[in-house]
């Protein structure tokens, strides 16, 4: 090879890992923040990268994530997202009230998107649904709104019970007392008895099926929680053991063996999180996004887990069913 030539192909190499370097640089970064686990969320990770792409974003191409998962300690939340603060991230996405929570404490300037369980105004994390006017904005997917239309949907199932268990984790505290006031204020004057139980891990929740032998509920309401979504093979698997007839709040519970679930679809509102997400990183402004209302509400039936249980589903929910798993 003639030396000019090799000078040339050698400055041609030089400049490839730089020029690689500076693509590389200017790729946008979002933090993605979750109270939960990256074991128990395939699908919804699947539906916020979908959302990504529909806004002209795809991971690893012209958009980096940096992951931060606080494996159901919400005391890890703030250090995680200060950590994506130092990061320098574009923007961040908050998974659960929690994570929303800790990263509007973390910054007043960089563009938060949330996804949150109850009115983020009623929260104190936006001033206004049609107008955040800060640096948050979300989708609102209405899990404790919906806790008296769960309860009813209960009692359809199982008319006379008069004894309900209500699964909560302290951990989420105002998920936990938004579900309760929910609850008491449904069987308030009625002829039901609701019960609280608080856990935090697998070995309290196995701790809270067997004392079930002992306080005999005649059904049982699982609180919104991430925790739990988690955790749902392990409480299908549990309520069908103690013949306890149960409603989740999603339909992941009755995919993975459980009887009911009544709520929005949580795919689509970690759809719509990825497009709001993929919108900043074009340029708009969080106070310019009106908070998403989920407007898709799933009622699931598990037929087989019916049938286990003993239970004969009325042919009205059947009806109504927007899936009955057989």
């Amino acid at each position: 090879m003639r030396r000019r030539e090799f000078i040339a192909a050698l400055g041609g190499a030089a400049a490839w890992p730089l020029g690689a370097l500076a693509q590389q640089a200017v790729m946008p970064v979002i933090g993605f923040l979750h109270f939960a686990s990256s074991d128990g969320n395939p699908d919804r990770l699947r539906a916020f990268r979908q959302g990504l792409k529909e806004a002209g974003f795809v991971e690893g191409e012209n958009v980096a994530i940096e992951y931060r998962w606080a494996e159901n300690q919400v005391d890890r939340l703030p250090m995680l997202a200060a950590d994506l603060i130092r990061r320098r991230v574009a923007v961040i996405s908050a998974f659960s009230v929690a994570a929303a929570f800790a990263a509007k404490a973390a910054t007043v300037t960089l563009s938060i998107v949330f996804i949150g369980t109850e009115d983020p105004v009623k929260l104190g994390l936006v001033t206004s649904l049609a107008r955040p006017e800060g640096n948050l904005t979300g989708i609102n997917f209405f899990a404790n709104e919906l806790v008296a239309k769960r309860l009813e949907l209960l009692l359809e199932l199982v008319p006379a019970a008069t004894h309900i268990a209500v699964l909560v984790e302290p951990g989420n505290s105002a998920v936990t007392a938004s579900t309760l006031r929910e609850v008491e204020a449904a069987a308030h004057g009625t002829r039901l008895r609701t019960q609280a139980f608080n856990t935090s891990s697998s070995s309290d929740i196995d701790a809270v099926f067997a004392g079930f032998v002992r306080e005999r509920p005649d059904a049982l309401l699982v609180a919104s929680s991430p925790f739990f979504t988690d955790r749902r093979v392990q409480l299908a698997l549990l309520a069908a053991l103690h013949r306890l007839p149960a409603i989740y709040p999603w339909r992941e519970f009755v995919e993975a063996g459980g009887l009911v679930s009544y709520g929005a679809s949580l795919r689509d509102a970690y759809r719509q999180a990825g497009v709001y997400t993929g919108g900043i990183l074009r340029g708009a402004k969080p106070a310019d996004l009106p908070v998403v209302q989920s407007t898709k509400f799933e009622l699931v039936i598990n037929h087989q887990a019916a049938k286990i249980l003993n239970l004969t589903v009325p042919p009205n929910l059947l009806a109504t069913a927007d899936e009955v798993i057989e």
